[in-house]
């Protein structure tokens, strides 16, 4: 299976962007998919996750009230909708699948799959 994430980009403070991320090979049928951010110098910080079967989802309390995760089932793509995005919002932003236990889900070393990232650059 591949992940892709796209949608980063170049955004000032208080604007919204909307990440993807599509899976080929396979569906997440089954799996947990999750959204994690790096900054630079930074380790990679849980953000959100989907469970694909059950809808169960999970954010993260740096982000909540502004990003909101979703799903297109049909597509087979998870999304992040991120709004009132921050300066401290910048980073990398991946997404990956794992099929841990749901209070595991915040740990990036519990996922296999990972995705190449896509870049969110907030502006002051």
């Amino acid at each position: 299976v591949q992940l892709q994430a796209s949608g980063g980009g170049l955004v000032q403070a208080g604007g919204s962007l909307r990440l993807s991320c599509a899976a080929s090979g396979r569906t997440f049928s089954g799996y947990i998919v999750g959204w994690f951010r790096q900054a630079p110098g930074k380790e990679r910080e849980f953000v959100s996750a989907f469970r694909w079967s059950g809808g169960t989802t999970r954010i993260a309390d740096s982000v909540k009230g502004r990003f909101t995760i979703s799903r297109d089932i049909a597509k087979n793509t998870l999304f992040l909708q991120m709004n009132s995005l921050k300066p401290e919002d910048t980073g990398v932003y991946y997404c990956g699948t794992t099929r841990i236990v749901w209070s595991e889900i915040a740990n990036p070393e519990q996922y296999d799959v990972w995705g190449r990232g896509t870049l969110v650059t907030v502006s002051s």
